[in-house]
């Protein structure tokens, strides 16, 4: 048993959403009790002490949509590699990582992208993989690094036809293994979606083998629209809009979450709120990728369900939050939108997209929500109150004040020290793996 205490209390919890001087006392896998720093002291003498030396103490964060395979990117320089459009993006840099990605080089771009979201106070991840170079067995080794570095994740792998029709059914076959995987562990703590990118690689052939081998399963995790190449593809090709096409191949539904939506029209939100689908933004990916600004706060007041996620440009969710608003503000050409729809998606859809996969409430501080928490260091200099949270939030934070992350009970983090992980040794087997890659890519020793 751990209480968590000494710091100001984020909860999250409409019914009691802070506390001045509170604790968190978890029990296992889940949160005992919220309350009074004194009384759960009291209340729980026994229990281990985590000091959150004046902090702030929240729920851990949720990302809706990365992507482990970008993990040994940064830095990298591809020669030759001089992107103009956005499919130029794809096939020049993130196309050609993956066609490079060897099982060992998955495994270390995981690595690379779970200490950092432990350590940017990322408790939860839905992961959208690819690795071309070798597909089978690929979801099972992040699975085993998540289950390593223990934390929270929801994968699948991204079926395209963009390298033929041998790795798209192995892409295929990789999700439809997992899923049955997943489906028979029931573990809370790895979930299963069924991937695919974006529409203009994918044949309504494919999406049928898509349909065929998940079986209803799970749901589906796609990129959808993030730049006019799925319309153009779309109308050319099949005489319709991207989303009509998901929905006229039965891939739309209350699980299936779409990424990034930026190129849709009215109707087509219509057909995302009837069918209870799922969507996610990505804002500072969008902007880097010159590909425009999703209409999310159109989508949030027909109803939809949009929750934020990086697209791996970063593994701060704080970031992508300051981000979304700038964008959305500067799009609409108004100074006053967009705060309510920002902490909305981060700290209340993601928290509804987890509960699609996950059984006990995550992105929550309350009693029998997962024991995902998190401390921050953050010394407000201006009155902080249950009234002003958001503002501290977002003007306030970032990622690197966190300074403690607990997952599911267990203390990965502290004081801004791994616990129970060597970082020494996981960085050096992940230098070398990297070195791999880019001398693969560039056609010369690093």
């Amino acid at each position: 048993m751990l209480l968590i205490g000494n710091g100001k209390v984020i909860t999250r919890d409409k019914d009691h959403p802070f506390w001045e001087n509170g604790a968190v006392v978890t029990d296992g896998e889940v949160i005992r009790e919220v309350g009074a720093l004194s009384d759960m002291k009291a209340k729980y003498p026994a229990a281990e002490f985590v000091d959150a030396k004046g902090g702030i103490i929240m729920p851990g964060l949720i990302n809706a949509h990365t992507h482990i395979y970008s993990g040994l990117a940064r830095g990298l320089a591809i020669e030759g590699n001089n992107p103009t459009n956005f499919f130029e993006v794809l096939d020049g840099t993130w196309w050609a990582i993956d066609r490079k990605l060897t099982l060992d080089g998955t495994r270390a771009s995981a690595y690379a992208t779970i200490l950092d979201c432990i350590r940017d106070g990322v408790t939860t991840i839905f992961d959208h993989h690819a690795s071309f170079c070798e597909i089978p067995g690929s979801l099972f080794a992040i699975r085993d690094v998540a289950k390593e570095l223990g934390i929270r994740s929801c994968l699948c792998y991204e079926v395209s036809e963009r390298d033929g029709e041998e790795k798209c059914d192995q892409a295929i076959r990789e999700n439809a293994e997992f899923a049955r995987w997943a489906a028979k562990e029931q573990d809370d703590m790895i979930a299963a979606m069924f991937g695919g990118h974006a529409l203009f690689t994918i044949s309504d052939k494919t999406f049928a083998k898509m349909v065929e081998a998940n079986d209803g399963l799970t749901g589906f995790h796609i990129h959808v629209a993030e730049g006019m190449n799925d319309v153009y593809d779309s109308l050319r090709n099949y005489g319709t809009r991207p989303v009509n096409r998901l929905l006229n191949n039965g891939i739309l539904g209350e699980k299936t979450l779409l990424g990034h939506c930026i190129h849709v029209n009215p109707a087509e939100m219509d057909i995302i709120k009837e069918t209870g689908t799922m969507v996610v933004n990505n804002p500072e990916s969008n902007m880097g990728n010159a590909v425009g600004c999703s209409p999310v706060l159109q989508m949030m007041a027909k109803g939809i369900t949009v929750g934020m996620g990086t697209d791996a440009y970063t593994h701060d969710m704080l970031e992508s939050l300051k981000v979304f608003l700038i964008i959305q503000r500067h799009n609409a050409c108004l100074p006053n939108v967009a705060w309510g729809e920002d902490m909305t998606m981060l700290f209340e859809n993601n928290r509804k997209i987890a509960a699609k996969y996950f059984r006990k409430p995550l992105g929550i501080l309350k009693e029998g929500a997962a024991a995902d928490v998190i401390v921050m260091d953050y010394k407000p200099f201006t009155p902080f109150s249950d009234e002003n949270i958001d503002g501290h939030m977002l003007f306030g934070m970032m990622g690197k004040n966190c300074r403690t992350t607990i997952i599911n009970g267990k203390v990965l983090y502290k004081d801004r020290e791994f616990v129970s992980i060597d970082e020494e040794k996981i960085n050096a087997w992940t230098m070398e793996q990297s070195k791999k890659l880019w001398g693969a890519l560039n056609h010369r020793v690093y």
